[in-house]
């Protein structure tokens, strides 16, 4: 799965912050990410309590799909 930098507790803070124009990085520890596309993420990093579709440009979010 996909995470996501800064980490958010709940899926609304992230939705607002992402419409507020704050840069979220996405990445993954464990396979090569491609630089611009969709993606599944979970968080927060440490209790996975919310996952999100997003689509992302140069590994920062643009858009929540869901």
């Amino acid at each position: 799965m996909v995470h996501i930098h800064p980490d958010f507790k709940t899926k609304k803070a992230f939705k607002e912050a992402v419409a507020q124009g704050v840069k979220v990085e996405v990445f993954n520890t464990l396979f090569p990410l491609a630089p611009s596309g969709r993606a599944c993420v979970e968080a927060p990093a440490d209790y996975h309590r919310w996952y999100a579709e997003v689509e992302y440009k140069d590994y920062i979010v643009t858009k929540v799909r869901a």
